[in-house]
């Protein structure tokens, strides 16, 4: 049998070979077509003909450059960098004449999403695609087809080309995610045999940590497209709303055994705020796809898989907005070629059909293109004549800045927000005008931002392909409400500014900050960093009017390395930069706690390691790398855990160890000792998700962790995978009890909280009411979907514990406070761990 299988296998390179050695444009391109010859081929400038290597980010840009110079089809333009420094470019394809009057032509598209757009003739209109390829960097067949795209709408000869362009706008982003294209890039060539070789144990198909698939941060930017937290994200985001393009295509990949799939998904896991006719307009689309595959020969599947419910993703964003999302997942190669269930799967095969389905869209987008006009006119139409009255309200006494953030995200979708007229409370809760932003209803934007606020407990399906909960101003825990009278509303915000903060005056004595602000860990550790003794208040207090609650920053003026004029002038530095006011107080005499009471201690500089690494998980990894060298400009050392065994932990405050995926290699007996002696001898070691099993079998905590004992009754074979899917926590919010007076809660004004939630950890509460800082509620549900065992299971139990353990400090969480890195939130639930541990 070996002898067999080993033959076979040297059959099948031998044919690979053959075949890439044969490899022509011709294996691409549409029959009787021909070819501008003055129009570089994409060999002529890369070298190779698409699909003998992965394209390098750096050969497509050359590519794309060398079209836009010799094609008067073809505009590039470069909104942005990514945090490599990769331009983010965008080519704009028409015809000749279009691109005359490209401006007027977007001005004309963009009335029909305004009032009075009845009378706009649409039979004249071009339609706007926008494709998008490769927003995950290894699934690499996108990009490197958007070569043969963009080589054939700038060369191909004759009437039909001529008709395509001439009505249609097509807004061509060859790579949405540059820099893990590039990384994916270098691993698949490095690695590639000259006999290529499709066992897939072979080390060509087994990226290293952390793989291609996300962007510098190792974000999965596919998730980002409602949130707009990363650089690429604001990118595609303007060219979306300068065109507000009919139909964006986003062209993924999925497991090698698979064969193509295009939406529609499936039905059932459509989100209610999506119009019926979205989802007919995307089945008409898809049979053009179907039609087309059929003559290439190629297998697909429709409606099986997949959702349009989380709008935050590429495919489904378009849907809120107007447009139709279409996500496209080719079968992936993950290098050059790779044993599979359905044969020997190429990468030129998967480049080829991603480009098929390029050219489908295209094809469906003329032929329909008044009719998917006319749609986008009448969704906002629609839009305008369902918006309600009033407005909804959003703000936060004691942090301006997380309220300024998600106003950010709200100018970037075009919502239009206004201030506060004056201070006005409603249903117990206090909003302050400088701190609050108001948004009305009546707007165009209505349903997107109604899809931004909801909450949402009741679903049709209880499968979801991502999360099924993102309530913004949880997210951000702000005070919310939904149905205010419109005359609240002061004059609309054209330009958003910071919230204006008062500079702090020059003390003798000290300084207050209070630690509610969002970047307040920002302006503590400039302030550690430099050197300059610091202390953190247990207990509230009062100086005059003015209340100070727990975890207020003291900052003494005498005996610092700075003198009173010196500290003052670096602290108004450290209150511009970070945003923070910082306030001068002239007396130790207090009504509470007085600034000379033990129950200020004193604070250590953090020094913040971060394991990474196989078995850990990039994105969670990524998300807290990114909070602190982003948000709060901290330095944190990644320590891989390759070299973790000689690694010097005494170096370190805090070490971090985010979720763990698979068995969590590189987590072992040695590492867990190594550890506790560096926690014995007075570090703190904070861990994340799945972290709470690790620490439980290596003896760091106690805990008591609830036993998964559902069993499935009437379940037939056929529904088995669904009833299990529909008992995992996809991604839900959550009520929690909180202690304020707990380090780990500094910050926080209200004694609940709203926690993110993607695990099915459910520990129980210790005996001691004061351990239990954070105790989900006995109906904790706020919005989102969990299945009643679960929600059974997760009423009173905790999402924190922490130990000591000699000298040091052992910190769990049992979800991700820094979730996708809008959910701001909870990110100072981290920040109180790392700079308040030693006071727990």
């Amino acid at each position: 049998m070996r002898v067999i299988i080993t033959a076979l296998s040297l059959i099948f390179c031998l044919q690979l070979q053959a075949q890439e050695e044969d490899l022509s444009l011709d294996y691409y391109l549409p029959e009787d077509v021909t070819y501008n010859q003055d129009i570089p081929k994409p060999q002529d400038i890369i070298g190779y003909v698409p699909g003998e290597w992965h394209v390098s980010h750096d050969l497509l840009l050359n590519y794309m450059r060398e079209l836009e110079r010799l094609s008067p089809r073809i505009s590039m333009e470069t909104r942005g960098h990514t945090y490599e420094g990769r331009p983010l470019v965008l080519l704009t394809i028409t015809s000749e004449e279009n691109h005359q009057n490209i401006e007027e032509i977007r001005k004309n598209h963009l009335a029909l999403i305004e009032e009075n757009s009845a009378s706009l003739n649409t039979e004249d209109m071009p339609v706007v695609v926008n494709q998008g390829f490769s927003i995950h960097g290894n699934e690499a067949s996108g990009s490197n087809a958007a070569l043969l795209l963009a080589y054939h709408l700038a060369a191909a000869e004759g009437n039909e080309i001529e008709d395509l362009l001439q009505n249609t706008i097509i807004l061509l982003d060859p790579v949405f995610n540059p820099d893990g294209l590039q990384r994916f890039a270098y691993w698949a060539n490095t690695n590639k045999s000259k006999n290529i070789n499709p066992d897939p144990q072979d080390r060509e198909y087994r990226e290293i940590w952390p793989g291609g698939r996300t962007n510098h941060y190792w974000f999965d930017m596919n998730r980002d497209w409602l949130p707009g937290q990363l650089a690429e994200s604001q990118a595609r985001l303007t060219t979306f709303h300068k065109w507000y393009p009919n139909i964006l295509t986003d062209h993924h990949e999925m497991g090698s055994n698979s064969t193509f799939f295009f939406q529609p998904g499936i039905p059932s896991r459509t989100h209610p705020l999506t119009p019926d006719i979205n989802q007919e307009l995307t089945m008409e689309i898809g049979t053009y796809h179907a039609a087309a595959f059929d003559e290439l020969g190629s297998f697909y599947y429709t409606e099986e898989d997949y959702d349009d419910f989380y709008y935050g993703k590429g495919s489904t964003f378009p849907d809120i907005n107007g447009g139709i999302g279409i996500l496209f997942e080719q079968a992936s190669s993950r290098g050059h070629a790779q044993e599979t269930d359905n044969g020997i799967l190429t990468f030129p095969f998967t480049i080829r059909n991603q480009f098929t389905a390029a050219l489908s869209t295209l094809e469906a987008a003329k032929n329909m293109r008044v009719k998917l006009l006319n749609y986008q006119r009448d969704f906002y139409k629609n839009a305008r004549n369902s918006a309600g009255k009033g407005a909804w309200v959003f703000g936060s006494t004691k942090d301006a800045s997380s309220a300024y953030e998600l106003a950010k995200i709200l100018k970037k979708h075009k919502v239009k927000i206004h201030e506060l007229k004056e201070n006005f409370e409603t249903g117990g809760k206090q909003f302050k005008k400088g701190n609050t932003y108001v948004v009305p209803k009546n707007q165009r934007q209505h349903r997107l931002v109604e899809a931004m606020f909801e909450k949402r407990t009741e679903f049709q399906d209880s499968l979801f392909y991502d999360i099924s909960a993102w309530n913004f101003p949880m997210a951000f825990n702000l005070d919310f409400a939904n149905n205010v009278r419109i005359g609240n509303a002061g004059k609309e915000i054209q330009e958003l500014r910071k919230p204006v903060i008062s500079a702090p005056q020059k003390s003798e004595y000290a300084y207050l900050m209070e630690w509610h602000d969002f970047y307040a860990p920002k302006a503590l550790d400039m302030i550690l960093e430099k050197d300059l003794r610091a202390k953190v208040g247990m207990e509230q207090f009062s100086n005059g009017d003015k209340q100070y609650d727990y975890g207020t920053i003291l900052i003494p003026v005498q005996n610092q390395k700075l003198d009173a004029s010196e500290l003052h002038e670096f602290l108004q530095k450290v209150s511009e930069e970070s945003n923070v006011e910082i306030n001068a107080i002239n007396t130790g005499l207090t009504n509470g706690i007085n600034l000379g009471s033990r129950k200020f201690r004193a604070l250590e500089p953090a020094k913040v390691a971060l394991v990474v690494g196989d078995g850990i998980t990039p994105y969670d990894a990524g998300e807290i790398w990114h909070l602190f060298d982003q948000r709060y400009d901290m330095k944190i050392t990644k320590l891989d855990l390759r070299s973790f065994s000689g690694a010097d932990l005494s170096r370190y405050t805090d070490i971090i160890i985010p979720n763990t995926w698979g068995n969590g290699n590189g987590l072992g007996k040695n590492e867990a000792d190594k550890l506790k002696t560096w926690v014995k001898n007075g570090g703190t070691l904070i861990g994340y998700r799945n972290m709470a099993r690790w620490f439980k079998r290596h003896d760091f905590m106690e805990m008591e962790i609830k036993k998964d004992t559902l069993v499935a009754e009437n379940i037939s074979f056929e529904d088995r995978r669904d009833f299990t899917g529909a008992q995992g926590i996809g991604g839900a919010i959550f009520e929690a009890n909180i202690d304020r007076s707990h380090p780990v809660n500094f910050g926080y004004k209200d004694d609940k909280i709203a926690l993110f939630r993607n695990t099915t950890i459910f520990i129980k509460a210790d005996e001691q009411s004061y351990k239990n800082p954070l105790k989900y509620s006995e109906e904790p549900l706020l919005s989102g979907y969990i299945s009643k065992p679960n929600l059974d299971s997760i009423a009173g139990t905790v999402p924190f514990k922490h130990a000591r353990m000699k000298k040091g400090n052992v910190i769990l969480f049992t979800d991700n406070t820094n979730f996708r890195a809008f959910w701001f939130g909870t990110n100072k639930l981290l920040m109180n761990a790392i700079f308040f541990g030693d006071e727990m």
